[in-house]
C-alpha cells in the first residue's frame, strides 16, 4: 500500500468547510476558484475558533486554546503562521482585505460565549452578534468582491439576521449546555421563565416570544437587502443565496409553529443547492 500524503493547507481547510454541511458552503460552489478559495480557508478559520467554545467542555482549556488562537493570529499576519488553516487563510488577506482585527473579532466573540450565557436585552446580544457573525459578514462581503463602503452596512445586518436565525434555530440545543441567547427583557415581556427554556417547555408565551423574534429577524433581511447598493448586487450573490436558505429555514421553524425546543429544524442539501442555483441562475431570492 502506497503511502498517503499529508494534507495540504487547501485539502484542510475544504474538508472542514464539506463536513459542515454549512449554508455556506453551497454558496461558495458558485464562486471563481481564487474567491472560493479565500473564504473557504476564512470558514474553515471560524469553524476552529467556534469548535474550541462548542467541543471543548472544560472553560479553562477553552480559554487556553483561544489565547492561542489570538497568539497565532498575531504572528501569523507576522509572517508566521503555523496552523493548516492560517497557512491556507494568509495568501489572500492582502487580495481581499482580510486584516488582524477582524480575526480577532471573531475570536473576542467566542470569548463572550464562555463568560455568558444570558444577555440581558438586545443591545447586549446585538453587540455579541456583530462578533460573531457581522464581522464575518464584513470580510464576506469583501471576499466576493465589495466595490462600494456602503456594502458593509449591509453585510453587517445580513450577519444580524444570519445569527437571529440561527438562535432561533437552536434555543432547544442551546439550552441544553445552558445557554439561553434570547434577551432576559424579552423573556420577561412574553413571561417565558429561563427555567421553562431550560426544561425545553413549550406553551403560548414561548409561541409569542418566538415568534417576535423571527419577526425582528425577517425586518432585519428586508433592511438589509435594502442597504445593498446596486452596484455590489452581482457580485454579493453568494450573500444573497445564503439570506434565501436562510429565510427559507426560519419560515419553516414559523410554519411549524416554533417547534425548536425538542429539535433542530434544518433543510436537506438538495434543498439548499436549489435555493442558492435559484439565486444564481435566476436572480430570485
Amino acid at each position: 500500500m502506497g503511502e498517503s500524503r499529508p494534507m495540504t493547507p487547501e485539502q484542510y481547510v475544504q474538508q472542514k468547510a464539506a463536513a459542515s454541511g454549512s449554508s455556506f458552503y453551497y454558496a461558495f460552489l458558485f464562486l471563481p476558484a481564487p474567491r472560493r478559495a479565500a473564504i473557504t480557508a476564512f470558514y474553515g478559520f471560524c469553524r476552529e475558533v467556534d469548535d474550541v467554545v462548542d467541543e471543548v467542555s472544560d472553560a479553562g482549556v477553552a480559554r487556553t486554546k483561544l489565547a492561542w488562537w489570538q497568539a497565532e493570529v498575531a504572528q501569523s499576519f507576522a509572517g508566521r503562521a503555523t496552523h493548516p488553516v492560517m497557512h491556507a487563510l494568509m495568501p489572500h488577506t492582502a487580495a481581499y482585505g482580510i486584516e488582524e482585527r477582524h480575526l480577532q473579532a471573531v475570536i473576542d466573540g467566542c470569548q463572550m460565549d464562555l463568560e455568558q450565557t444570558r444577555y440581558l436585552d438586545f443591545a447586549g446580544l446585538a453587540r455579541y452578534c456583530q462578533l460573531v457573525a457581522g464581522v464575518v459578514g464584513e470580510v464576506a462581503a469583501r471576499i466576493f468582491g465589495q466595490t462600494d463602503d456602503r456594502t458593509t452596512e449591509y453585510a453587517h445586518t445580513l450577519g444580524l439576521a444570519f445569527q437571529l436565525t440561527n438562535i432561533i434555530r437552536d434555543v432547544g440545543e442551546d439550552a441544553m449546555m445552558g445557554r439561553i441567547y434570547l434577551p432576559v427583557a424579552e423573556l420577561q415581556q412574553f413571561d417565558v421563565k429561563a427555567h421553562e427554556v431550560l426544561k425545553r417547555q413549550y406553551s403560548d408565551r414561548f409561541t409569542a416570544l418566538m415568534r417576535f423574534q423571527a419577526e425582528r429577524a425577517h425586518r432585519l433581511y428586508d433592511e438589509a437587502l435594502a442597504l445593498l447598493p446596486a452596484t455590489d448586487r452581482r457580485a454579493q450573490k453568494p450573500g444573497l443565496m445564503m439570506a434565501s436558505i436562510y429565510r427559507t429555514l426560519l419560515r419553516e421553524i414559523e410554519r411549524d409553529n416554533f417547534q425548536v425546543l425538542h429539535q433542530r429544524v434544518s433543510l436537506t442539501p438538495l434543498r439548499k443547492f436549489w435555493l442558492a442555483w435559484k439565486v444564481q441562475a435566476l436572480g430570485r431570492l
